[in-house]
């Protein structure tokens, strides 16, 4: 490797450097302790010195300096952790340097000379993206070549970034090197002779966690497999765990959960991540995070300034953030100001001086913003001027200023309907529907159709309605109202105290950020009701189960306009993100929003919640929810540990708030009640869930801690939720669950939504938003994990019951199957690998490997993968085991094969062997590759999934599919060797040859050969006999020289040849060749006993799975990965 030109001093070096070639201006040298001669006492110093101080000469023991006569200054341009390597550079120079330096006339134009040819080979070198992105590339280099000499890893295996740190391997620090790179977390270390080596692959780690203890002050705790590893004594830790828990999440979302993967964009090349990348992606989570924006809104800049707050008539520190679309702003002072300003909302721009520190907006809504003592504010005004100019292009697009400034909006009424005429749909249930879904959209929240207001009514509950607008109104006026309002302390002690009825839906889609979103897409919600509606999948047929169901208690949805208007909204969803599609739990939350917002807001309301607050929690497999119930529980764990204390099992808190987190409180809460808590999750997102949660648990404590099971438990829970009221709720009461175990003598007592809520905020109010998201990135790593550790589980007992492999030989064989498809996908951009692991198939079904992954485990673990012809035999047992010729074969269909090879008996072995050799698996035409593999690759693909992983068709026929399945694995259960066909002549020809190959190089192998001649000749002779007595008539035509060429001991293709010769002739006649019956070849070869003992022979799996441990990575680099 050419290295930067660095100045050496030769004389403090002496004593670690060999010089093997010198040249007037140039010299090679070796490091001692390496090379010829061995190390020693002074190689284990040397290592030693060089790992601590992360020498160059470490990985690199050779180099070449550039010196000039007479000084004692030379250059290093050069090294190598080869001979060949540095010997390579050598000749470089001797044929491009040496002989041109003479034309010099003074030794410092030589060195000039010198230096500028090696920064130009370094430039070329240096073209890689990852290289050039670094703030140093030229140590970035050299990390690179140590973390491809130290690991073995494939060149594809991208480093993004490394750090030096300590690995406590007990209570003794190893100082070393830790390299996060695309798929591994890699450490080395070499200390006094000890070289400690760890690699781990993100997708295996169950635990990322910052952990303090007595002997390490702060360190990073990592679990895989049962596992611990702690690495401390890092310069940046917080840095370094950031970028791990963004690595590890990465490999999880792409290679367990594709739902959510595929939606990011920014992540589907591994090869182009780098750490750069990886901390604007930081940034631009946090940023739409903390403001509620889409996640598409990328962050330009974060500035430092004032803004001055009108209502304290003084200046908030805080920081400016720069968007493609929006100017935001969050305090830092302890103000707890949040200020949100679209472009779009923005009329003018105002400097009172030059230096651009001092900028003014004016909004649509009458609001100004005044931003002083902005840092770096020079550039900040030109871009600022060219956002606001290309914005104002689009500005006739937003029509009314109805989203920012709710006074001013006016009722619009859309309608949608079909354009030309409409189809017929006489005698189809969902004509209907269709004809239904092109009335009018509803223009009105539900609430004000099923419960308007009076405004003459003058009761009490009015009365305090009347006052909750009243406050609104006076904070309007303070702190604006619209998008660009100051959200401050009080802006959440007003939701806290819950939200006025006619304010509900206007603030929802303000706190949620949805206008923002229905103000970027106007008219996109029509487009998609017109296109949905009147479809049918089987999202559709879910939504029209659920349709009554949902708040059926509510008048709204007793009525038709109710229950159309959320059809049209689930499907119009359902539409939009086929990922998703349509999820148990989204009508009751949806019925709730379509009361309080029109029916476009309440789509737009239900996009943010399913897309942004509540992420991965519609699914197939409710990933979202099962991370933030890790997250309550440990919270519960910190906050009450009274509780944990008594029940000591936290699968109950996940059981029983399991409902809590899917539908915001909305199914275990009155409705009048439930919108109180809808309040607070749209203005603070999950964390109020939680805080709410945590009361609950806290206020039922005492009863808690004394029931004797779970059963107890959710009936005291289930008793507190009847009994939450909601004392200042306008609406009529409405009938929510039968009252358990009601009875007069023990009454039980009412509690208000509004206290409990209060209560909440006072005890756990010091839960942070940022907290919870870091919490969640650590806990999915758990919540993936666990949820593979029941496939895998599940998989290994169902397949327990097939073969006659330990538990603990199934497991490690598991390991390497999933190991293996992982393997396929880590450096290949869209592998399609990927696409064969799907979890919403049954847990058989759901990693599965192709014929080229199979062939690799082959190789690796089969007993037979010494013969002659392995790959052979490799493709066709793969055909056998994919008899639904979808070119993917599971763990069961894997592991019985092999268990056959390993554990079956003689006549088990000899079957697969017969089986191998006659259709399906082998064909007449046999080429190198099976049949299944010629056929293009998206017709591969197309047959892999069959429309299985379609949207939300997924699954539809799975049942009758595998039905079938199973009842063909019971027929096979029963199959006979006398079903068998008869195997014929070329097959059998091929069989024999193999049998010959699996021979090579056994002990008995003399003995085997002449056994298996022996039979061959014999059932030669048996069928040509058979055949003399059947065909009395035809001419006799002898086999005598077939039968003498295969006692010859290896010349059975002769004979085949012969064979065809002599049938030449005949070639235009009926001819039947000679065939022979499995029956036929078990017999004869059990007269053989040494045949017999070759083949029950047991051979010892465990070995092979060890040397498959230890070469299946190595065997990806001497592989190309993108082949």
């Amino acid at each position: 490797m050419w290295l930067k030109p660095e100045e050496v001093l030769l004389k403090n070096a002496l004593k670690l450097w060999l010089t093997e070639k010198s040249h007037k201006y140039f010299v090679l040298q070796r490091r001692r302790g390496y090379g010829e001669g061995g190390g020693g006492l002074t190689g284990l110093l040397v290592g030693t010195l060089d790992t601590v101080f992360d020498s160059t000469s470490k990985v690199a023991p050779y180099r070449i300096l550039h010196q000039t006569p007479e000084s004692q200054v030379y250059w290093s341009i050069a090294c190598g952790a080869s001979s060949d390597e540095i010997n390579k550079h050598w000749e470089w120079l001797e044929h491009n340097v040496m002989a041109i330096l003479s034309v010099f006339d003074s030794n410092e134009d030589i060195t000039s000379f010198v230096q500028g040819k090696v920064r130009g080979l370094i430039a070329e070198e240096s073209q890689s993206a990852s290289i050039k992105e670094e703030d140093d590339p030229e140590k970035f280099r050299e990390a690179l070549l140590k973390f491809d000499k130290w690991f073995g890893l494939p060149e594809q295996e991208k480093l993004v970034t490394y750090y030096s740190c300590s690995y406590w391997s007990g209570r003794v620090p190893c100082q070393g090197w830790l390299y996060l790179s695309t798929n591994f977390l890699s450490f080395y270390s070499f200390f006094l002779g000890k070289e400690v080596k760890i690699s781990i692959s993100w997708d295996e780690i169950s635990k990322l966690t910052k952990t303090t203890n007595v002997i390490l002050s702060e360190s990073i705790h990592v679990c895989s497999h049962g596992e611990d590893y702690y690495f401390s004594m890092f310069m940046h830790l917080n840095e370094t765990f950031l970028l791990m828990e963004q690595l590890a999440d990465y490999a999880v979302k792409r290679l367990f959960d594709k739902e959510t993967f595929e939606t990011d964009l920014s992540l589907r090349d591994p090869l182009q991540i780098t750490k750069r990348g990886l901390e604007n992606r930081a940034r631009n989570e946090y940023f739409t995070a903390l403001f509620r924006l889409p996640r598409e809104e990328s962050l330009d800049d974060i500035l430092d300034c004032f803004l001055w707050i009108p209502f304290c008539h003084a200046h908030a520190f805080g920081k400016m953030f720069i968007a493609d679309n929006y100017i935001c702003f969050n305090s830092q002072d302890g103000s707890h100001c949040n200020v949100i300003i679209p472009l779009r909302e923005i009329m003018g721009m105002d400097m009172p001086d030059k230096s651009g520190k001092h900028i003014s907006f004016s909004t649509r809504c009458k609001i100004t913003l005044r931003f002083t003592e902005v840092k770096g504010s020079d550039s900040l005004v030109k871009t600022l001027e060219g956002k606001l100019n290309c914005g104002a292009n689009a500005q006739p697009m937003l029509g009314n200023e109805e989203e920012s400034c709710p006074n001013n909006s006016q009722e619009n009424s859309t309608t949608f309907a079909h354009d030309g005429p409409s189809p017929s749909f006489t005698g189809d249930p969902h004509s209907a529907l269709l004809k239904e879904s092109s009335k009018t959209v509803n223009t009105e929240a539900l609430m004000r159709v099923f419960h308007p207001q009076d405004a003459e009514n003058l009761d009490s509950k009015m009365l305090k309605e009347k006052m909750k607008v009243q406050s609104w109104n006076i904070h309007f006026v303070e702190y604006g109202h619209g998008v660009c309002m100051f959200r401050t302390k009080k802006t959440r002690d007003l939701v806290i105290r819950g939200i006025p009825e006619a304010l509900r839906g206007e603030l929802w889609l303000l706190f949620s950020g949805a206008n923002n979103d229905m103000a970027a897409h106007p008219g996109y919600y029509s487009e998609l009701v017109e296109r949905s509606m009147g479809t049918c999948s089987l999202a559709t047929d879910e939504i029209e189960r659920d349709l009554h169901r949902s708040l059926p208690e509510h008048p709204a949805f007793q009525s038709d306009t109710g229950i159309s208007a959320l059809r049209r909204v689930l499907t119009a969803y359902a539409s939009r993100n086929p990922k998703i599609g349509y999820c148990q739990a989204m009508n009751i939350l949806t019925s709730v929003l379509l009361l309080y917002a029109k029916e476009e807001e309440a789509f737009w309301l239900l996009v943010a919640v399913c897309e942004r607050m509540l992420p991965d929690y519609f699914n197939r497999r409710i990933i979202g929810a099962l991370v933030d119930q890790a997250v309550f529980e440990e919270f519960i764990r910190s906050h009450l540990p009274q509780l944990t204390d008594h029940m000591t099992d936290m699968t109950f808190f996940s059981s029983v708030s399991l409902s809590w987190f899917l539908t915001v409180f909305i199914s275990v809460l009155p409705i009048e009640s439930a919108v109180n808590v809808v309040d607070c999750f749209f203005y603070d997102g999950i964390k109020a869930i939680l805080q709410v949660g945590l009361a609950v648990l806290d206020y039922n404590m005492d009863k808690l801690v004394l029931c004797k099971d779970d059963a107890e438990a959710v009936t005291i829970l289930n008793k507190f939720f009847d009994n939450v009221t909601n004392k200042d709720s306008p609406l009529p009461p409405m009938t929510h669950h039968p009252p358990f175990d009601s009875d007069n003598q023990n009454p039980q007592l009412k509690v208000d939504i509004t206290e409990l809520i209060r209560e909440s905020y006072e005890k756990y109010g010091d839960i942070q938003s940022m907290e919870v998201e870091s919490m969640r990135r650590r806990n999915r790593l758990y919540v993936i994990q666990t949820l593979e550790d029941t496939t895998k589980h599940n998989v290994l007992r169902v397949v327990s019951q097939e073969v006659m492999f330990s538990p603990k030989e199934l497991e490690d064989l598991f390991e390497l199957f999933k190991k293996e498809h992982f393997l396929s996908c880590y450096w290949v951009p869209h592998s399609p690998a990927l696409k064969h692991h799907d979890s919403s198939l049954p847990y058989l079904e759901q990693y599965q490997i192709d014929s080229k992954q199979y062939c690799t485990l082959f190789k690796h673990l089969s007993p037979w993968s010494h013969s002659a012809n392995a790959d052979s035999l490799a493709l066709w047992s793969f055909r056998l085991m994919d008899e639904n010729s979808d070119c993917l074969i599971n763990f069961k269909e894997f592991s019985c094969v092999l268990d056959v090879m390993y554990n079956g008996s003689f006549t088990d072995k000899l079957k697969l062997l017969f089986k191998l050799h006659i259709s399906p698996a082998f064909t007449e035409d046999e080429s190198t590759v099976p049949a299944a593999s010629k056929r293009p690759p998206l017709f591969d693909e197309a047959m892999t999934h069959d429309g299985q992983l379609n949207g939300s068709n997924k699954g539809k026929v799975d049942i009758q599919s595998y039905l079938k399945q199973w009842h063909d694995e019971l027929a096979r259960k029963e199959e006979s060797i006398r079903d068998l066909p008869r195997i014929n002549q070329s097959q059998f020809v091929q069989f024999s040859k193999t049998l010959y190959n699996l021979f090579h190089a056994d002990p008995n192998e003399e003995a085997l050969y002449r056994a298996i001649t022996t039979v061959t000749g014999l059932l030669l002779r048996m069928e040509e006999v058979g055949r003399m007595l059947n065909s009395p008539s035809s001419p006799l035509r002898s086999k005598l020289g077939i039968i003498q060429d295969c006692q010859g001991g290896d010349s059975i293709q002769e004979s085949q040849t012969l064979h065809k010769g002599e049938d030449a002739p005949q070639e235009g006649q009926t001819e039947i060749e000679w065939t022979f019956a499995f029956e036929q070849i078990l017999a004869s070869l059990l007269n053989e006993p040494v045949l017999v003992t070759f083949f029950e022979k047991r051979v010892d799996i465990n070995t092979r799975i060890e040397q498959a441990k230890s070469v299946q990575l190595r065997s990806k680099r001497q592989s190309n990965p993108i082949d």
